[in-house]
């Protein structure tokens, strides 16, 4: 016979009322009191997966340079409210800012919430920001980042691979002098691109130039605003850029065209992401396409899989992207 929330009481000493609401994540509750109660309830059993009845899609904002109201995010929720949907779940979208004076009520209630599975879009945080999760009562998915110091499962782009491939490309075009439009703001996700980018070059005995790695901030109009700057001072440039993304790479065209370069003829511009305007921008825009519904769909699986069977092996899935041609990008001849 399994734990009542009377029978936690009893152990406890705290009312039923109090109990009810520690384990429903309800305010009001003394913090130590709530982990006393839930340790408890998870020493009976009553914590198990019949319990939980929702997957709450935790938007962390950090900065919210990254995070944004963009194609990107909007369709990976999509697909995490689709497979939440046919799986029988609900889908509580909860956005968690690290600047909201409220940010440590509602951390605290996330945590102690034990009807919900947490995916933790993970886009903007450090290891560090992450690390409070593994207090959670319920089984938590980090997606789009990876922390290998952490026991977390996670689910995520293949950045490094779907970069490499993209410089790769640009050297079967006849590129040699390849730049690199980096955002300001270093995601794990950026720092996986740079390596591909790195490892592309060494493979093939190009050497890395830092003179043509442009440092942008990541929103379009600041990127747009620093590669102005960076043009005024008359730069040797490449003959082509890969981009952080499709932002980064959009505002970047449109500054190098104000200066009179023309995309591709004079440079050639890969972006990452394949926002749906991207193929409307002129010229088009040569990209990497990530799948986003797949990928909420794919954690909404892993974490049903997770509350389910309780798995204490961690998973590590990448989500493989599509490279996708366009416009932006010229062969070069040889002189």
């Amino acid at each position: 016979m399994k734990t009542s929330i009377r029978e936690i009481s009893k152990i406890t000493g705290f009312s039923p009322a109090t109990v009810s609401n520690a384990l429903s994540g309800k305010r009001g509750v003394n913090k130590g009191t709530a982990e006393r109660i839930l340790a408890t309830a998870k020493e009976r059993g009553y914590i198990n997966e019949t319990k939980i009845t929702s997957i709450k899609f935790v938007i962390y904002k950090k900065t919210g340079e990254i995070i944004s109201d963009t194609p990107f995010f909007s369709s990976l929720i999509e697909g995490v409210e689709m497979e939440s949907r046919a799986s029988g779940y609900k889908t509580v979208i909860c956005n968690l800012d690290k600047s909201s004076d409220e940010f440590e009520q509602l951390l605290e209630q996330i945590l102690n919430d034990s009807t919900s599975g947490i995916l933790l879009l993970a886009t903007e945080l450090s290891e560090e920001d992450v690390k409070v999760f593994e207090k959670a009562v319920s089984p938590v998915i980090v997606v789009d980042s990876w922390y290998g110091k952490l026991n977390f499962d996670s689910v995520l782009i293949n950045s490094t691979d779907s970069v490499h491939n993209a410089v790769e490309y640009l050297i079967s075009k006849g590129h040699r002098d390849i730049g690199y439009l980096r955002s300001e703001f270093r995601i794990k996700n950026f720092s996986y691109r740079s390596q591909g980018y790195k490892r592309a070059l060494i493979q093939k005995r190009i050497p890395i130039n830092e003179y043509y790695q442009v440092t942008l901030r990541p929103t379009m109009d600041g990127a747009y605003r620093d590669m102005d700057k960076y043009l005024s001072t008359k730069p040797k440039l490449p003959t082509a850029f890969v981009a952080d993304n499709d932002i980064i790479a959009l505002a970047a065209i449109k500054a190098l065209k104000q200066y009179g370069y023309r995309i591709p003829k004079d440079i050639s511009v890969i972006g990452f992401d394949d926002l749906p305007f991207c193929g409307i921008s002129s010229p088009s825009l040569t990209t990497i396409r990530v799948f986003k519904q797949e990928m909420g769909r794919m954690a909404v699986k892993q974490l049903i899989n997770k509350i389910q069977n309780g798995s204490s092996i961690h998973t590590k899935i990448e989500i493989c992207t599509a490279f996708i041609e366009r416009d932006s990008v010229k062969e070069v001849e040889d002189d």
